[in-house]
């Protein structure tokens, strides 16, 4: 394996869809604790032998294996997974921020594809891809039963090709054909601006490498000669990324050596509690000048009075530098209640291109709260946009398989109801049109903060009404 991929795969990866950690001793520990059952495994070998002997068509033993490796996870919970060849090249692909595809984040529900998240600027974000579609088919095949690495396969391919799919989204009746051209997906992890009122406004799209070094320039952008009056850290629609990257993002804003994360597992490696020591995480990205990473930013940025947005779209690693940032009462979080992905993932390589992903242990926040389900609750809920919320998102608790929550009962999760808004087109964040930031920054300089507009969200449902009334009455 190669060394730029060994220090990639050396980082602790905490995304939507699954947070890495590169931890070859896990497979000793675990069998130091268990003896391997040799019976089963003779069983095993038997059917191997059969299969391989008697099987009307012949079969490889490299797929006869693989095959069986991937069975091993269908049980177990949805973020684990069998890394082959080519999920293991696009795994450091995405930690290193490009890759290629159509740039959406998916999880599975019911047998089939759903977006987790849209990633801004690219090709399915352009084309109207909105959080919660159901890709229903891809090309023309359909997706039930379909894996979902199968479905990822299907849709990436060279750029500038095409790709057809068909998304069924909560709130229409009829499903939507997109036709979508393929190109290299460049996620830009940070985004800024100043506002209006000395406000600043900070965008993470995702955590990766360069995340941190890259805050620490666009905040001090931002400051210039005099500090902002008020500051609003973005994380929604924010699928999650390297947690080394989340603590040290968290470690900006937080004083130093409070707990920012702890995780908890089987095994004793499982179990660490993650302060913030920025100059420790930067190290590897900052060089020498990891111990000026709190100079550079300055200390405006620990006590100026400060928003963190967040919506379903908000996963892991987001979920992690939110719920920190809560506890410590450092800033109050505006959005909608965030996707719940609260496990550790550890890769154990098998050979020089695959691994297998493995949960390994939960994350909990400083006040010893589990994410896992739960995710984060904002201090004030506010509605994705003046007529009512865009979707109805799925989350962890959507997920087949996933990992329970001893301490929250899911039940109460159907309780919540949203309204629904039936738009073709996402917003902006950031834009003019983001309703969100509006209440953010109304929040900031001291006015009232609405969740939605009453008249539009009753207006909005009764032409939602209409319309389904009309197409049932059509032939």
């Amino acid at each position: 394996m190669g060394t730029r991929r060994v220090r990639s795969l050396g980082l602790v990866l905490a995304g939507a869809v699954g947070g890495l950690l590169l931890s070859v001793g896990i497979s000793a520990v675990a069998q130091r604790g268990e003896p391997l059952p040799l019976k089963e495994l003779q069983q095993f070998a038997n059917v191997f032998a059969a299969i391989k002997a008697s099987y009307v068509e012949p079969v490889s033993d490299d797929k006869l294996i693989n095959d069986a490796i991937k069975g091993m996870f269908d049980d177990l919970d949805p973020h684990s997974a069998y890394l082959d060849a080519e999920a293991f090249k696009e795994m450091e692909a995405i930690t290193q921020g490009g890759f290629g595809g159509l740039g959406i984040e998916i999880g599975s529900e019911d047998g089939q594809p759903k977006v987790i998240s849209p990633i801004e600027d690219t090709p399915a974000f352009r084309a109207g891809i909105l959080a919660g579609d159901l890709i229903t088919h891809i090309d023309g095949k359909p997706t039930k039963g379909m894996t979902l690495n199968d479905a990822i396969k299907l849709m990436r391919g060279e750029p500038n090709t095409s790709i057809v799919l068909m998304i069924s989204r909560p709130g229409r009746d009829k499903p939507l054909e997109l036709t979508i051209v393929r190109d290299i997906i460049k996620v830009r992890s940070v985004r800024s601006k100043m506002l209006d009122n000395d406000i600043a406004y900070v965008r993470i799209a995702q955590f990766q490498e360069r995340t941190a070094p890259d805050l620490v320039r666009h905040l001090g952008d931002l400051a210039g000669e005099q500090a902002p009056k008020g500051l609003i850290l973005d994380l929604r629609n924010d699928p999650g990324g390297l947690l080394d990257s989340a603590i040290a993002v968290s470690s900006a804003f937080l004083q130093p050596d409070v707990l920012v994360v702890s995780t908890k597992g089987r095994i004793p490696s499982a179990n660490r509690e993650y302060h913030a020591k920025p100059a420790d995480y930067l190290r590897n990205y900052l060089g020498s000048g990891a111990n000026d990473y709190v100079a550079k930013v300055g200390g405006w940025v620990k006590t100026v009075p400060m928003v963190v947005l967040v919506n379903v779209g908000s996963a892991s690693a987001s979920e992690i530098v939110a719920g920190a940032l809560q506890d410590h009462s450092r800033a109050t979080v505006l959005g909608n209640r965030t996707f719940g992905k609260g496990s550790v993932q550890s890769v154990l390589p098998l050979s020089e291109d695959t691994g297998i992903k493995l949960t390994t242990a939960r994350y909990y926040t400083p006040s010893g709260q589990s994410i896992q389900v739960t995710g984060v609750s904002p201090d004030i809920t506010v509605d994705d946009t003046a007529q009512g919320n865009l979707f109805r998102l799925p989350r962890e608790a959507d997920l087949q398989r996933h990992l329970v929550n001893g301490n929250f009962d899911e039940a109460s999760l159907a309780e919540e109801e949203e309204e629904i808004v039936d738009i073709t087109r996402m917003f902006e964040f950031g834009g003019d049109e983001d309703y969100q930031l509006q209440q953010a920054i109304n929040f900031l300089e001291g006015r009232p903060v609405q969740r939605n507009d009453p008249e539009l969200v009753a207006k909005n449902k009764a032409e939602r009404e209409e319309n389904r009334a009309a197409e049932k009455k059509t032939p």
